[in-house]
């Protein structure tokens, strides 16, 4: 596996993330049913992403982006299903974390939906710890949000 820093223009960034939408609407069983967080999940204001890559194969991402003074905001973490359990996401939010920190970042936040037991999992494994619900999921019941400090 190799992981490489890049921005949110990167296409194979762009082509995980449109994975992740279709992976997060087979979840939730459709587009319609997830409308509401669609918005929230653009990649304009996305500077600082990891990718990794199975030789020349994209297979992985993980991002953030500015929340608040000295918090960044966790987005876009996606795996392809036949990579999972292999580590693979621990690394990659490893270095998510390495370049938040790097950046100044002291504490990280993120939202997740109740049905990603995985991805919930793989958080608590990884330092996170679940919070009140922020910003623009404070009303949404789906929503879980977490957070680490650095």
């Amino acid at each position: 596996m190799n992981f490489i820093y890049t921005d949110g223009r990167n296409q194979d960034f762009v082509k995980l993330c449109r994975l992740l939408d279709d992976y997060l609407n087979e979840i939730a069983g459709g587009e319609e049913k997830r409308a509401q967080y669609i918005q929230y999940n653009t990649l304009e204001d996305i500077h600082d992403v990891v990718l990794v890559y199975d030789e020349e194969n994209p297979v992985g991402c993980a991002s953030f982006k500015l929340y608040q003074n000295g918090v960044a905001e966790v987005k876009r973490v996606f795996l392809k299903k036949e990579y999972r359990g292999k580590g693979i996401s621990k690394q990659l939010m490893s270095l998510l974390e390495k370049r938040a920190s790097e950046k100044g970042f002291c504490k990280l936040v993120l939202e997740t939906g109740a049905p990603l037991v995985e991805a919930i999992g793989l958080y608590n494994q990884i330092g996170y710890s679940v919070m009140e619900n922020y910003g623009q999921y404070k009303e949404l019941k789906d929503s879980i949000c977490m957070q680490k400090h650095l």
